[in-house]
């Protein structure tokens, strides 16, 4: 893969969207421009999940904004990754497209713990080096991750639905801040924390750090009224919330120094605040000037880097599955070559579509842990459902596509026909799964696929063919399960 200069990261946030450009030398990242805008997206999520065309508006007209100011940087020089909101509405697919078009670079939505471990990575990179374990918690607009890590490696990570405009809409769409309120936000969100709070207790952690506006905010707010020096403070927590309470109402806080975008999310992020460290038994959080934009740009940097955590990912479940590394790489090889020999003229990105194709094939067994009788419809919904660091969903949705569709009936893969551009890759992978049925390194014939449109033929030696019934029988039910989803797949001699 190409080395960028120059690279961006969008965060598209429940709360705000941000974007970073940055300047590359070496192994770092020095910051060139940063633009953000509140948009509240999700203000704008109904209670039966639907995203309203007020906050569409708002999110479309943002970016098309970034989109001005991304013009001219390749597409992967560029990342944008869409949380909790996006992961929540219903009408998210139709909403993602007109997103993509305004900005002209691709969206990933990515799932919340893959969200924390980016956050970790911001954080981790923008903080001196320690070896003490350290809790970071960042308080979005719409979900609260949690992290323990080490230097730079996540050890723990959890997401939460519990977010600062989640909770002001809930507890707080009045604009009132009475006591009542105060405590069902704390005693909501402290029912959330409950389920992780053993993993996150104390004894785990010797550091906790605060990022994203919501730690940034409270910080500001306690330094100002002097109940801290710097960072966030039980005590000062505890003298905040007797002048929230006192201001009773949102409109009052303008007095305190905030910015007027902070104001109407402040109760809720401090509720959820307050009760982070009532259950997690936190006395002293400093806060991070780094959050997620920060670890979407180390981690593309290490992709461009050739050091991807999808990789990592990928060998981890190779060992976690016990999947046969020899049986793995033989089709890894195969399917790679007979790709590379149909790839070209077609209208997907060839390089991503490789990648992608070699990681399916490395996992391509993974479903035989549970079962060996409908092997790929398991490794479809391992690759699909689990957590999968530096994949997002739609990466996942695609894995399990092609780890559906490595054998067996083709018309039975949901959807499969509407969502695929170009079968290429799953002929390459179901090629290469059914000559490396004997799981031996055996002398293959010379294969030469050749494509013409939606038309795919495969030249082998007559003589081995013959030597090969079984072989033959297979390739004979290929030809009949492209038909029924009206691809050509035809053998010759």
């Amino acid at each position: 893969m190409q080395v960028y200069d120059t690279i961006a990261a969008v965060d598209l946030g429940s709360n705000s969207f941000r974007l970073q450009i940055a300047r590359v030398e070496e192994d770092q990242i020095y910051p060139l421009d940063v633009l953000k805008e509140t948009v509240r997206l999700a203000a704008g999520l109904t209670q039966d999940r639907v995203l309203d065309d007020e906050s569409q508006l708002r999110a479309i007209a943002c970016l098309k904004r970034f989109g001005e100011r991304l013009r001219g940087l390749p597409n992967h020089a560029v990342r944008v990754v869409g949380t909790n909101t996006f992961r929540l509405a219903k009408n998210a697919s139709a909403f993602l497209k007109q997103a993509e078009d305004a900005l002209g670079f691709p969206i990933e939505v990515i799932a919340g713990r893959e969200e924390a471990r980016l956050i970790y990575l911001g954080v981790a990179h923008c903080m001196p080096l320690s070896k003490n374990h350290r809790l970071v918690i960042d308080i979005g607009g719409g979900s609260t991750e949690c992290v323990i890590g080490e230097g730079l490696e996540p050890l723990q990570v959890e997401s939460l639905y519990m977010g600062c405009v989640s909770y002001s809409k809930r507890f707080f769409g009045d604009g009132k801040i009475t006591k009542t309120a105060m405590q069902q936000a704390e005693l909501a969100a402290r029912m959330e924390l409950q389920t992780i709070r053993f993993k996150f207790s104390g004894e785990h952690w010797q550091e906790a750090i605060g990022s994203s506006g919501t730690a940034r905010a409270l910080a500001d707010l306690l330094k100002q009224n002097n109940w801290s020096d710097e960072g966030i403070t039980s005590e000062g927590l505890a003298k905040l919330r007797s002048m929230l309470l006192k201001a009773g109402e949102c409109k009052r806080l303008d007095t305190l120094g905030l910015k007027s975008d902070r104001i109407p999310v402040l109760p809720g992020g401090f509720a959820i605040m307050s009760a982070v460290f009532t259950e997690l038994n936190i006395q002293y959080m400093s806060v991070a000037s780094a959050s997620l934009k920060e670890g979407v740009l180390y981690d593309l940097l290490g992709r461009l880097h050739h050091q991807d955590m999808r990789d990592v990912t990928v060998n981890q479940f190779m060992r976690r599955y016990h999947i046969d590394p020899l049986q793995a790489k033989r089709v890894e090889d195969l399917s790679l070559s007979l790709f590379k020999q149909v790839a070209q003229g077609s209208d997907v990105d060839i390089d991503t579509a490789q990648q992608q194709l070699q990681w399916v094939a490395r996992l391509h067994e993974i479903g035989v842990s549970i079962a060996h009788s409908g092997y790929h419809k398991h490794a479809a919904y391992i690759l699909e459902n689990a957590d999968m660091p530096g994949f997002s969903n739609l990466e996942q949705v695609q894995l399990g596509l092609q780890a559906r569709a490595q054998r067996g009936s083709l018309s039975k893969v949901p959807k499969l026909s509407e969502t695929i551009r170009d079968w290429s890759a799953i002929l390459a992978l179901r090629l290469a799964v059914l000559f490396c049925r004997s799981r031996t390194d055996v002398v293959l014939p010379k294969m030469q696929l050749k494509r013409n449109g939606n038309e795919y033929r495969i030249k082998l030696d007559k003589k081995w063919i013959e030597q090969n019934p079984l072989t033959e029988n297979a390739l004979q039910t290929e030809i009949k399960e492209w038909k029924a989803v009206g691809v050509s797949f035809s053998v010759a001699s």
